[in-house]
């Protein structure tokens, strides 16, 4: 197990020193959130041929990281395409001025990088076990992801085509799954890591790899998720704040009647 920790760990810092050299030659640290779900992929890909564990395990979980962490980077890279940098990283470039190379190096690149070994410890002990090989427990945790995944990119695709429409410009998006919950992208990402880490969980070592979904829960509904988000649409949406009375922050639930 502590090979596939070192191996994710360089895998890793190569993804986002790169990323870092890149996003200040282009002047946009933005591109970081495009290569997340890509990091994942690049991990689970590498242990596959770095580690000897259960082959059939190995090649499940890399083909379900996969697709989640592609989905989601041609998500964002087709979202986020000639707008510009993030207003988070366009507050930091004005605070910190020609330090910014510097400071995010530590404060974005280091800091994602090492919340994304944490949340891939599902990954890694999913690649690092050769104990028996899938079954029903992971049968259990493939189901879990495909709803996750399937939340997340429902969710995503209502967002796209509502936004699409020009009339809905300014608007609280509140129909299909946003009726429900006023992140359903979050919370399919959330439930998508608990299927990857119940897998993990049947090899019997892999159930120490828990931090993992819990900390990506965690900062979905109470970091750089639901809140950091929140606090922006609080000011730019007409009657997000009715929104919010009515609508679950995170977990799916009919609206309440206000």
């Amino acid at each position: 197990m502590g090979n596939a920790m070192w191996v994710s760990a360089a895998v890793i810092a190569v993804v986002m020193v790169s990323t870092w050299v890149v996003s200040v030659a282009v002047k946009n640290a933005s591109i970081v959130d495009i290569v997340w779900g890509s990091g994942f992929v690049a991990v689970s890909w590498v242990l596959a041929f770095a580690i000897n564990g259960d082959s059939a395990r190995q090649w499940l979980v890399t083909i379900l990281i996969s697709l989640w962490g592609l989905r989601l980077s041609l998500y964002l890279f087709k979202r986020n395409h000639g707008k510009g940098e993030d207003w988070r990283y366009v507050r930091m470039r004005k605070k910190y001025g020609a330090k910014f190379p510097a400071v995010s190096l530590v404060t974005v690149f280091v800091l994602q990088g090492v919340i994304m070994w944490v949340v891939s410890l599902p990954v890694q002990f999913s690649h690092a076990d050769d104990s028996p090989s899938i079954g029903p427990i992971a049968v259990i945790g493939i189901i879990v992801w495909i709803f996750g995944i399937a939340f997340e990119a429902i969710g995503d695709a209502q967002l796209a085509r509502f936004k699409k429409d020009p009339a809905n410009a300014g608007k609280v998006m509140d129909l299909g799954l946003w009726r429900l919950t006023r992140h359903p992208n979050y919370f399919g990402d959330a439930v998508m890591w608990w299927g990857i880490w119940i897998i993990a969980a049947e090899t019997g070592s892999g159930v120490i790899s828990i931090v993992g979904p819990i900390l990506m829960t965690f900062f979905l509904m109470r970091v750089s998720g639901v809140p950091m988000l929140e606090a922006s649409l609080m000011k730019r949406r007409e009657g997000y704040a009715e929104y919010v009375q009515r609508t679950s922050a995170f977990f799916p639930r009919p609206p309440k009647n206000i």
